[in-house]
């Protein structure tokens, strides 16, 4: 079987316009949840997201193109483009390389603003460019447009499990042998009024920490309300190893292993019983030829919300039995919000980062876990551990019962 490797990495998120400004801000246990400022919130209950902060996309794209790009996409091209240039990848490898990426909604403020205007206007007028912008794989067909990329461009779309289940896609395109280097990651900017209403209305947001808006994530502790939305773009350069050993590419970490199944339960909750979950994550560990007490660390899909913090600790109790109870676990949403179809790529960044640096991020504002909720596990509260780590997992579940779950591992020859 073919291995394959890490070999760039590019992140725009909530708390770091950088993949150096985020894992260091996720490591200090910084917050990058603030009062809503990226439109008027004044008529809704929910005050507060994760936004990227002070991102100029012309820093990285043509001005006049990024004007035709929906945020979602210009965050994109931004992560690609900073992954490319920590690969450094030459002009003809990228020529034949793929790309996917997960999207969970697409260009959200498109159709927002495209339907302002087609009834504001009796029905004859809309942007010319709203279907270009929102329509979800327009930011895998940008990152090609932009780098010049030629190879085979996807969008997976599964929700909260996108950024996962793309990365999982990419390593079955490298394993077969169709290519030899994959773009692999996720994207979303959903954070418009719309957005707002639409998952408020669903009870699934966070609207009690208004006064102390960094409060607000709060990942298996008692006192949760719910997710925070969050926005960003990560993506990871996927190498085939001999072909990153032969042109001596910088090698982060090796995805070992991948695994997905679906609930087939409930539209928004979680089976609780979490027996496919549970096996999304055994599948992924024979996947990458491990047993579940090589794994050291997990990356939670930890979301805020009651029945998804209890349901993945059931999860892991069912896939990893009593070594459940010895796993080092985060949810590093805690800082950045929930990035929807972002956050599986994001939290694969996180895994790549902790092996690499043998660090573990915290799970902050976790005062007071939940363990009459079934919270009972080890969550690394509010302070990050420096430990070796050669295995970590990460696990994202969308609504729709999508669940992903991918496994990282050290580089050995």
């Amino acid at each position: 079987m073919r291995r394959v490797v890490v070999t760039g990495l590019g992140c725009v998120s909530p708390v770091g316009n950088s993949a150096d400004e985020t894992w260091e801000a996720l490591k200090a246990g910084k917050s990058g949840i603030a009062l809503i400022a990226g439109y008027d919130a004044t008529p809704f209950k929910v005050k507060y997201d994760a936004e990227v902060k002070n991102f100029n996309a012309s820093d990285y794209m043509d001005a006049k193109d990024a004007r035709k790009m929906a945020r979602f996409t210009q965050l994109a091209v931004a992560a690609s483009r900073m992954a490319i240039d920590d690969s450094k990848l030459s002009e003809e490898v990228l020529d034949k390389a793929g790309v996917t990426l997960g999207v969970g909604i697409g260009g959200f403020e498109v159709t927002e603003t495209g339907y302002k205007s087609y009834f504001a206007s009796n029905f004859t007028r809309t942007p010319p460019m709203t279907i270009p912008e929102l329509i979800p794989n327009e930011a895998a067909g940008n990152v090609c447009i932009v780098n010049k990329i030629h190879g085979p461009a996807h969008t997976i779309c599964t929700a909260c499990a996108s950024g996962t289940d793309a990365i999982g896609h990419a390593l079955d395109q490298i394993r077969s042998g169709r290519l030899d280097v994959v773009l692999a990651g996720g994207t979303e900017s959903a954070v418009n009024g719309f957005t707002n209403l639409s998952f408020g209305v669903l009870q699934a947001l966070s609207s009690n920490f208004a006064d102390c808006p960094e409060k607000a994530s709060r990942p298996f502790d008692k006192d949760r309300d719910g997710f925070v939305m969050g926005e960003g773009a990560t993506v990871l350069i996927l190498e085939e190893y001999e072909h990153a050993k032969k042109r001596g590419a910088k090698i982060y970490a090796e995805l070992a292993g991948y695994g997905a199944t679906t609930d087939g339960y409930h539209l928004t909750a979680p089976n609780p019983d979490g027996v496919e979950g549970a096996r999304a994550m055994t599948l992924a560990l024979e996947d990458a030829k491990m047993k579940p007490e090589d794994v050291v660390y997990y990356n939670a899909h930890g979301t805020s919300t009651h029945k998804n913090d209890s349901g993945e600790t059931q999860m892991l109790k069912n896939a990893f039995g009593e070594h459940a109870y010895k796993l080092h676990i985060s949810s590093t949403k805690s800082m950045t919000g929930h990035c929807l179809g972002n956050a599986g790529s994001l939290e694969a960044f996180v895994c790549v980062k902790a092996i690499q640096e043998g660090f573990i991020p915290p799970t902050i504002n976790l005062d007071n876990p939940d363990v009459e909720g079934g919270c009972d596990l080890d969550y690394t509260p509010n302070k990050g551990l420096k430990i070796d780590v050669p295995v970590a997992m990460s696990g994202n579940f969308g609504f729709g019962g999508h669940n992903g779950i991918v496994v990282f591992k050290k580089v050995s020859e």
